[in-house]
């Protein structure tokens, strides 16, 4: 156990800053090194943490004229994002007339998700709901 002023001291000698590293125990636990260095690997150590947690909301977004094969390719997108450990928020995009033929926007996306549901064991986290823009729904995987 070194004091205060010997500890400053100690860095001053060797250009190194002094880093309070807890203060929950007495007398507080510091330790000799560069600061930004020591900034750099906490934050490195809270995006890891952040990674592990969940993930992010990745987007797909479908329209009402979509191709089958389209609709394929972006069930393999959806596939990587679901992966990876995101969520995946899937958005049926309709724009004026199509609205009214809301029915068949929701055959579009149930086929998107039966082609999903061939590779992957899905979870709906959100229900099926009409926003402004048309139909949007969060999907996860088990």
């Amino acid at each position: 156990m070194v004091g205060l002023r010997e500890a400053l001291q100690l860095a001053q000698e060797r250009h190194l800053d002094l880093i309070q590293v807890t203060e929950k125990v007495a007398p507080p636990v510091c330790r000799l090194g560069d600061y930004g260095k020591y900034l750099y690997w906490q934050e490195k150590k809270q995006k890891e943490v952040k990674k592990q947690r969940g993930g992010q909301v990745k987007g797909i977004r479908l329209s009402f004229a979509i191709s089958p094969h389209d609709l394929e390719i972006r069930a393999k997108q959806a596939e990587k994002f679901l992966n990876e450990g995101n969520k995946v928020f899937v958005e049926m995009v309709l724009r004026g007339r199509e609205k009214a033929l809301s029915h068949l926007a929701r055959e579009k996306v149930n086929q998107f998700m039966k082609i999903l549901n061939q590779n992957v064991a899905i979870r709906q986290e959100t229900d099926f709901k009409k926003g402004p823009r048309g139909f949007n729904l969060i999907i996860t995987k088990q």
